[in-house]
C-alpha cells in the first residue's frame, strides 16, 4: 500500500523522493459549500472560484507529476543506498548468457593470459566424470584429457585447453550432470561445442630477422610412440626496442638491461600452435619491475608452470590462473635461467646479489652468480653466493670464449675475438661493472645457467657457462665435485675434479690439463642445463644430462668458425671413486648446422624413457638483425643414436623446450 500522498508504482525510496518534489495544495479554511455550476469558493482574495480554472490546474498538475515521477524513478535508482537496494526487490533469476550445450556459457581466455583456452561454465550443476577432446584438424593431432573434481571446482566449469588459433574449434565434452537438492538426479551427457579463437598475437622487434609470428615450424620426423607429444617452447624475441633501456645504480652492476619479449607456446607434433602465453597483462618491457626475459619454465609435479623474469618469479596453471607472481626477495636482483622446483616444495632461484662488498671495498650488484632457496611463501631459506664459494678470478675459460656470443649478449663485430689476461686485468681495475665478461664480483665471471638439487645428500648442482664447469655444492657451501677441464683449478678445488673412465672403469688418457681426452670422451664447454636424472641415480651413482654448446672446446677457438659443433650428452658419475663415464652423446656428427653457441637444453623424461634435446640457436650467424636462428627439437629413446622426433622452428631465438603433460595439468588431487 502506498504511503499517504505517494505513488504506489514506486518503491520506498522513490515514494519519498516523489513526495518531496510533488506540487503541494495550499491549505485553507473557511470553504463554502459548492454553488451549483460555480465551483468551490476559496478563502483569500487571490482564490480562483471558476470550475474551468480548477480543471485546467488539475491537468497541469498531472503533467507535472508525470514528469517528476519519471525523473524521480531514474534518480532513485542512481542514489539508492546499498541497504535500500538490498530491500528493494529481486535482481531476477534469469541468466542471460547464450549456451551451446546442457550446462553453462563458454568463456574464452578466462584469465586474460592464455588465449587458446576456455571454460565451459557448469551452469550451477554438479559435474563429474569429465573428459575433453579437441577434435583435430584434418590429419592433425588429437588432444584428449580427463578433468579432476578439483579443477572443475577451481574453474567453475570444464577447462578447455589446446584450441587452434584463428579457427572455429570443435570440442567434444562428456560429463555427468547432477542436480542440487536433497533428491539429486544425475544424467550422463556427451555433446559438442564450437569455439572460435583469434589469431595468435606476436609483436614485432622491427628487424629483418623476424619473418613470422608464433611459431613457423617444419616437422621433419615423428616416430610411432611420440605422436601424442606436446612441446612447451620458451623462445625470446630478441632486440626488442622497448626493452634494454635501464641499468642499475647505487650500487652499479647487475644485468637489468638484459631484456626481450617472451615467445612462449606449446606446439604439437604436427607443428601446430595449441597454447601460448599472452604476456601483456603481466609483462611490460619498459618497466624495471615488470620486464626482463621470461626463462626457466618448468612443469611442476602438480601440473602447473613456474618461471621467472627480471625482478619476478611466478607460478600459473595452464589455464592462466595466477598462483603467485612475486617480486624477488629484498637483497636480490636479476632473475634469469633457472627456477627449479625442489622435492621439499621449495624453489631454487638463480639471482644476483643487490649489494655485495668486494674485497677492494667497492659495493656492486653481482651478475648471475647467486642461488637462493625460497619456500612457498617466498621466504629465503638459504643462499649460495658463488663469489664466496668458487674462485671468481679463474680466467682460464673466459680467455677462450668467443666474444661475439656471450650467452644472449650478441655482438657480431666481436665474433672470433677472445680476451687477453691484460684486458681482464685492466677491466678489474676499472669501474666497469655489469653484464660484461670479466673476472671478480660485479661482472659475468660465472654465468650460472642451471641449478638442480640432489636430495640424497642435500646438495645443489650448478652449470657455470663461463667456467665450462658443472659443480656440486653441499648445504655447507663446500664443493663436492667438479665436471670439466682440470686447468686453472687450484688448492682444494683441484682435489674435487672428476677423472674420466671408460665403461669398464679404466682410466682414459688425457693431456696434461685434461683438456683433450681419448676414446671419444669429452667435457662440456660453455654448457647449459646440467640436470640430475633422478630415476636412474642414487646416493653413489649420479646420472647427469647436459647440453654441451661447444664454444672454447679444448680451451681454444678452432681454426675456422664452422668447425664448431654442439652435443647432447649423458654422463655417469661414481661419487665414491670420483670418476666420470660418458654413456651417450649426439650432435658431433651433425656438425656446424646443429651448433648452438648459446642457450639450449638436454633433459631425461621417464614417461617415454627418452632424452629431450633443444638445440636452441642452431643456425645463428652474423648480425642478429639479418638472420635469426632456427632451433631443432629432438627427442631420443634412451640410448638411441638417432632421434625419434625432429621438428625445426624457423627464424626464432630459442632458449629451452620440453615435453608438456596435459593430463598432469588437469589431474590435481580429487
Amino acid at each position: 500500500m502506498a504511503a499517504e500522498g505517494g505513488n504506489p508504482s514506486l518503491g520506498g525510496a522513490g515514494r519519498r523522493f516523489y513526495n518531496f518534489l510533488r506540487v503541494p495544495k495550499a491549505p485553507c479554511t473557511g470553504l463554502r459549500k459548492p454553488h451549483p455550476g460555480r465551483g468551490v469558493r476559496h478563502c483569500g482574495r487571490f482564490a480562483r472560484t471558476a470550475l474551468e480554472s480548477e480543471n485546467a490546474g488539475n491537468q497541469t498538475e498531472r503533467k507535472m507529476q508525470k514528469s517528476i515521477l519519471a525523473a524521480a524513478t531514474s534518480l532513485a535508482i542512481l542514489v539508492v543506498s546499498a541497504p535500500a537496494l538490498a530491500s528493494g526487490g529481486p535482481s531476477g533469476p534469469h541468466v542471460g548468457y547464450p549456451v551451446q550445450g546442457h550446462i553453462g556459457e563458454v568463456i574464452v581466455n578466462p584469465y586474460k593470459v592464455a588465449p587458446l583456452t576456455a571454460v565451459i561454465r557448469d551452469g550451477g550443476y554438479e559435474l563429474s566424470d569429465v573428459t575433453v577432446r579437441i577434435v583435430p584438424k584434418a590429419k592433425g593431432q588429437e588432444i584428449k584429457y580427463k578433468v579432476s573434481r578439483t579443477e572443475l571446482k577451481t574453474h567453475a566449469g570444464v577447462p578447455v585447453f589446446g584450441l587452434y588459433p584463428d579457427w572455429q574449434n570443435t570440442v567434444e565434452v562428456s560429463y555427468t550432470r547432477t542436480t542440487n537438492g536433497t533428491n539429486p538426479k544425475s544424467e550422463k551427457i556427451t555433446e559438442s561445442y564450437r569455439i572460435y579463437c583469434g589469431p595468435a598475437y606476436a609483436p614485432s622487434n622491427g628487424t629483418t630477422a623476424q619473418k613470422s609470428g608464433l611459431f613457423n615450424t617444419k616437422v621433419i620426423k615423428v616416430e610411432k610412440g611420440f605422436e601424442d607429444r606436446l612441446y612447451l617452447v620458451n623462445n625470446i624475441l630478441d632486440h626488442y626496442p622497448q626493452a634494454e633501456r635501464a641499468v642499475w645504480n647505487n650500487p652499479t652492476g647487475g644485468s637489468l638491461e638484459w631484456g626481450g619479449y617472451p615467445q612462449v607456446g606449446i606446439i604439437d607434433t604436427k607443428g601446430e600452435l595449441r597454447w601460448y602465453l599472452h604476456a601483456e597483462p603481466i609483462f611490460d618491457a619498459s618497466s624495471i619491475y615488470q620486464g626482463g626475459v621470461m626463462m626457466g619454465f618448468r612443469q611442476n609435479d602438480d601440473g602447473m608452470l613456474t618461471w621467472g623474469y627480471g625482478q619476478r618469479y611466478a607460478k600459473y596453471d595452464i589455464m592462466g590462473r595466477e598462483v603467485f607472481n612475486r617480486r624477488l626477495p629484498e637483497g636480490y636482483d636479476d632473475f634469469s635461467h633457472a627456477l627449479e622446483p625442489m622435492q621439499n616444495g621449495n624453489y631454487l632461484v638463480r639471482v644476483s646479489s643487490a649489494n655485495y662488498k668486494r674485497p677492494d671495498g667497492r659495493n656492486v650488484r653481482t651478475v648471475r652468480d647467486v642461488i637462493i632457496e625460497v619456500d612457498p611463501e617466498g621466504r629465503v631459506v638459504d643462499e649460495w653466493n658463488l663469489n664466496n664459494i668458487l674462485d671468481p678470478y679463474r680466467s682460464t675459460v673466459i680467455k677462450t670464449l668467443d666474444q661475439g656470443a656471450v650467452c644472449l649478449n650478441i655482438d657480431a663485430k666481436l665474433a672470433g675475438h677472445t680476451m687477453s689476461a691484460e684486458e681482464l686485468a685492466a677491466i678489474d681495475k676499472s669501474d666497469n661493472f655489469g653484464d660484461i665478461l670479466g673476472t671478480g664480483a660485479g661482472r659475468n665471471w660465472a654465468h650460472v645457467n642451471s641449478v638442480d638439487y640432489d636430495p640424497t645428500d642435500d646438495s645443489i648442482i650448478i652449470s657455470s657457462r663461463h667456467q665450462s664447469a658443472i659443480v656440486k655444492i653441499g648445504r655447507d657451501k663446500k664443493v663436492k665435485w667438479i665436471v670439466g677441464s682440470h686447468e686453472g683449478w687450484t688448492g682444494d678445488f683441484a682435489k674435487r675434479l672428476l677423472k674420466p673412465v671408460d665403461a669398464s672403469g679404466n682410466p682414459i688418457e688425457c693431456d696434461e690439463y685434461y683438456n683433450v681426452c681419448k676414446k671419444d670422451f669429452d667435457w662440456t664447454w660453455t654448457q647449459h642445463t646440467a640436470w640430475r636424472i633422478d630415476v636412474k641415480s642414487d646416493k653413489r651413482w649420479f646420472y647427469l644430462s647436459v647440453f654441451d654448446n661447444g664454444d672454447g672446446r679444448g680451451m681454444e677457438q678452432p681454426a675456422l668458425p664452422d668447425m664448431k659443433y654442439s652435443r647432447a650428452v649423458v654422463y655417469k658419475i661414481d661419487q665414491k671413486k670420483m670418476t666420470i663415464e660418458q654413456v651417450w652423446e649426439y650432435g658431433k656428427g651433425r656438425g656446424h648446422e646443429w651448433f648452438s653457441p648459446v642457450t639450449s637444453l638436454t633433459e631425461y623424461h621417464k614417461d617415454k624413457d627418452s632424452v629431450m634435446v633443444y638445440s636452441a640457436t642452431a643456425g645463428m650467424a652474423g648480425a642478429m638483425d639479418m638472420r635469426a636462428p632456427s632451433p631443432f627439437i629432438n627427442e631420443f629413446k634412451w640410448g638411441a643414436k638417432e632421434p625419434s622426433v625432429e621438428i625445426r622452428i624457423l627464424d626464432a631465438m630459442g632458449y629451452q623446450a620440453m615435453p608438456f603433460d596435459v593430463q598432469k595439468a588437469f589431474s590435481a588431487a580429487k
